[in-house]
């Protein structure tokens, strides 16, 4: 495995729609149909090989199933982030988490190929990219400190970022077994929420997808106690009592040498019929 040769590549989905050069997030799919590659007007090349292989075999045996992926709100800090690659770390520290997705059909239960899957989440310290004043966390930090910021909103209205870091936020295209990767950090917390990652799935020029993944409190106990996680207290949210959480959202998740690896199959429905 390895991360996508065009690290930090900007792409806008909505330059593409309005016909400006440049590969969209959404619209890559229909620009680039079959492809492995796309060429944009200004020259620069996109790939579509999603990098996962064989070696999460295993880790998928379990987590197939044919049933559509439950839809939740797209939170207060979704925008689109203009950023096609597989390692979203940037320079924020934390347990190395590697995630592959694999996008089916939830009526055939067949991959769905040059599907774009976007996530972004939260860093160690609960701040979002492009929204650190408003995502202020929640928590008592060592100095002790009240805790900072107000549990977030939902919502599906696309944030204005009001700062420039991109970090916890990227796209990967599915290849042909409709899989991609991701190398990010396991995510912190904030009030109100449990942990968690949000995903959104594009087929064609439209959003079909939009949920949350979770992981196991096991895990989370482990993970949080180390640093820098410890250096905030005070988590008020856990799977069994947030609004949101679900046992379908839930990774399996396995250790690796450097971290964790979780995987998850997402069931889209393409033709929104329900189904």
């Amino acid at each position: 495995m390895g991360n996508d040769d065009h690290e930090g590549q900007r792409v806008s989905r909505r330059r593409l729609l309005a016909g400006v050069s440049s590969v969209g997030l959404g619209a890559l799919v229909t620009a680039c149909a079959g492809r492995s590659a796309v060429t944009t007007s200004t020259g620069e090349t996109v790939a579509l090989q999603a990098v996962t292989d064989a070696d999460l075999t295993a880790l998928f045996t379990g987590a197939r199933t044919c049933t559509l992926t439950a839809s939740t709100t797209q939170g207060p800090y979704y925008f689109d982030a203009d950023k096609i690659r597989s390692d979203i770390r940037e320079d924020k520290q934390g347990t190395k988490l590697r995630l592959a997705l694999q996008v089916q059909d939830s009526e055939t239960c067949k991959p769905i190929p040059h599907a774009v899957v976007e996530i972004w989440h939260c860093d160690a310290g609960g701040l979002y990219s492009g929204a650190e004043a408003a995502s202020g966390g929640g928590g008592t930090p060592p100095t002790g400190t009240p805790p900072t910021g107000t549990p977030p909103g939902g919502g599906d209205a696309d944030l204005i970022p009001t700062d420039d870091k991109r970090y916890l936020r990227g796209a990967q295209v599915t290849n042909q077994r409709g899989m991609v990767e991701f190398t990010t950090i396991w995510p912190g917390w904030y009030r109100g929420r449990t942990v968690h990652v949000h995903v959104m799935v594009h087929v064609g020029n439209e959003k079909t997808l939009t949920t949350q993944l979770m992981f196991d409190e096991a895990l989370n106990a482990q993970v949080l106690a180390t640093q820098p996680y410890a250096q905030r207290t005070g988590r008020d949210t856990f799977n069994d009592d947030d609004s949101i959480y679900r046992p379908s959202m839930l990774l399996k998740v396995t250790r690796a040498r450097d971290g964790y690896v979780g995987c998850i199959v997402l069931n889209a429905d393409p033709d929104h019929d329900g189904v």
